[in-house]
């Protein structure tokens, strides 16, 4: 099924990622963090992970994103596929995970999901608008918050429809209050969960913040912890 830009059986176009001296994103030829999906592999159960750049793993290399630390989890049984994407708004995980329904065949879920003052316009073109945007004036936090539960109701209806697991967690701000009965991550963050006290070193605080190569997004230190925080709490139901 295809109406406009939405599909059932196909992944929007990818947003190509800054060029980062020193770092080399490995890409599948429709352009996304993660294996080839054809021809399908059979034989495990598939995680898709979606997200904004924090999820892609922008400015970090193969082995240092969040997605990376998750997926070495219970591999036996699970196959991970990170579709996040540069820039992503919620609507736009919405819209790449139900391009995903007859591609990847989702049984687990897991949504990282942006600030939520970001939207999706589809004009001629695609475009994703952050909180400042001009086009974005008349939106509030009360807007921000409805947009937001719409989405996740999107996702758990096609959860529901596909008898798929869900699990939700955020980048940067934590809307978990207005979840409370979902899986959720409850306030631990990607932006978060680093620096923090450090029991091995005399619990002296740790005062500076790690960044990817980019200068710009968490670095390794926020995305080992917060993968080890997802799976504390989520790793005995990822199987």
């Amino acid at each position: 099924m295809e109406y406009g830009y939405y599909s059932d059986s196909k992944l929007p176009d990818s947003i190509s990622p800054p060029i980062v001296p020193g770092i080399e994103y490995k890409l599948n030829s429709h352009g996304y963090r993660c294996p080839e999906w054809k021809p399908f592999p059979n034989g495990k159960k598939n995680v898709v992970i979606l997200g904004c750049s924090h999820t892609f793993g922008q400015g970090n290399n193969e082995n240092e994103h969040w997605v990376h630390h998750l997926s070495q989890h219970n591999t036996s049984r699970l196959r991970y596929w990170n579709v996040g994407q540069p820039g992503a708004s919620g609507d736009k995980v919405v819209r790449i995970l139900y391009g995903c329904e007859k591609v990847l065949f989702p049984d687990i879920i897991i949504i990282c999901w942006p600030v939520w003052s970001r939207r999706e316009k589809l004009y001629e073109y695609e475009k994703n608008i952050t909180g400042d945007d001009e086009v974005l004036k008349f939106e509030n936090e009360h807007t921000d918050k409805n947009n937001f539960l719409k989405n996740v109701f999107l996702v758990e209806k096609l959860a529901e429809k596909n008898h798929a697991v869900t699990f939700h967690c955020f980048a940067q701000d934590s809307y978990d209050e207005y979840i409370p009965k979902l899986n959720v991550l409850e306030k631990v963050t990607l932006k978060n969960c680093w620096p923090r006290w450090n029991s091995h070193h005399h619990r002296k605080l740790v005062t500076h913040f790690s960044h990817a190569s980019d200068g710009i997004h968490y670095g390794i230190e926020h995305h080992k912890r917060f993968a080890e925080c997802f799976l504390d709490k989520f790793g005995n139901k990822l199987k």
